[in-house]
């Protein structure tokens, strides 16, 4: 699923009144984000248990992760309706859109986050302090961002052709490799519609307690109704997957989502990764590969060691058919990092991929650089939900 649309909020403006109090209460919800979103959750998942077993993924909410990144979307979200120097969270909002459809989220069950999350604010703020004018104030922050999203994620369900929410697939594991000691791939077949190389698809498995638990992996190659995906044993669904499912074996797996997708065109590329942040990289190769790309290309990728590089090989293969693709590798075990200054990115359109810290740092890097050096664009992923890049 994917569209060039992209969900802007820029031309949505709240009511004056309304803007007036959301300025002036801003810096208390603010302050108080976190415990809201936590409550939230809370509230939630007493209701409706039935979002935590077979919806959210429990390890992010064990983590408090999911609780962040709600926090600082709604935060941001409302900082940039009270502040026209306020950037627009396009890329935040297109994240959300692409997850919520990977999990087949549809239009009704906003109405579910709106009350428990207006219940939450109310605990955690009292009453004294939302008012029926604040309530109201809020209520319309909430439904614009809703409505925005609710409208990109009906474009993206529709890419596919298919109903609101309709992405689940049952689909047979074809093939199952052990890379390393903690990746291994499995390749998926079932009706399955094509991906564009960077996206990523949801795997539901159910667990011994009977959960549905659900968790992303990108796709590293496809072929008409299959899927590959690598993944990384950590966390709940990931060693069920090792442990429990085999060759011929059914499990669900959701249409192609993800909005770090390569854009196809003569730009020259760069590709940085680290770690299990090689899955979309790989997925990019592959597709240069497959379609014959002269494309100049960069891949730069971090790892542990050269043992822990579970896709060493896939790549290696891969840029055998890719002459203009330059590569490096830097291993902490050798007390090497990756040095994007070393290496031509001017005018490159740059994708990242990995862990929190490597993809700050690498940012910080791609901005120290000079104006006569930097990239054309930056575009990046996360393996856990994206707070922190909404600054």
């Amino acid at each position: 699923m994917y569209t060039t649309a992209v969900p802007t909020a820029r031309d949505r403006k709240l009511t004056p009144e309304h803007e007036e109090i959301v300025k002036a209460t801003l810096p208390a919800v603010g302050a108080n984000i976190a415990t809201i979103a936590q409550t939230f959750y809370r509230t939630m998942f007493g209701n409706h248990p039935e979002l935590l077993a077979n919806t959210f993924n429990r390890g992010n909410q064990k983590s408090g992760e999911q609780q962040k990144a709600l926090a600082a979307s709604v935060a941001t979200f409302a900082t940039m309706l009270v502040d026209p120097n306020a950037p627009d969270p396009v890329d935040l909002l297109a994240r959300i859109g692409h997850k919520h459809v990977s999990l087949g989220i549809t239009e009704d069950q906003y109405q579910i986050v709106y009350e428990n999350l207006f219940s939450a604010i109310a605990e955690v703020l009292g009453t004294d302090v939302v008012t029926e004018e604040v309530a109201a104030a809020w209520s319309e922050v909430y439904w614009i961002m809703a409505d925005v999203l609710i409208t990109y994620e009906k474009e993206l369900y529709a890419s596919d052709g298919v109903d609101n929410g309709d992405v689940f697939r049952e689909v047979t594991v074809v093939d199952k490799q052990e890379l390393t000691d903690t990746v291994t791939t499995y390749t998926l077949e079932g009706d399955l519609t094509e991906a564009r190389p960077g996206q990523y698809t949801s795997i539901g498995v159910v667990l011994a307690d009977g959960a549905r638990q659900l968790r992303q992996y990108s796709i590293i190659g496809q072929e008409p109704g299959r899927y590959t995906i690598a993944v990384e044993t950590e966390g709940e669904v990931s060693t069920h997957l090792r442990e429990k499912v085999q060759v011929g074996d059914t499990i669900q797996a959701t249409l192609a989502a993800g909005d770090l997708v390569l854009v196809d065109d003569d730009t020259p590329v760069v590709l940085v990764s680290s770690r299990i942040g090689s899955t979309p990289m790989v997925g990019m190769l592959s597709h240069l590969a497959a379609t014959g790309s002269g494309r100049r290309a960069t891949y730069l990728h971090a790892d542990d060691s050269e043992a822990a590089h579970a896709q060493l090989g896939q790549t290696t293969a891969l840029l055998e058919r890719l002459p203009e693709v330059t590569v490096a590798h830097s291993y902490r075990s050798n007390g090497e990092l990756v040095d994007v200054a070393s290496h031509d990115i001017a005018g490159s359109d740059v994708y990242l991929c990995g862990g929190t810290e490597f993809l700050q740092a690498i940012r910080r890097d791609l901005a120290a650089l000079p104006s006569e050096k930097s990239p054309k664009s930056v575009h990046y992923e996360l393996f856990s939900p994206n707070d922190w890049l909404l600054g």
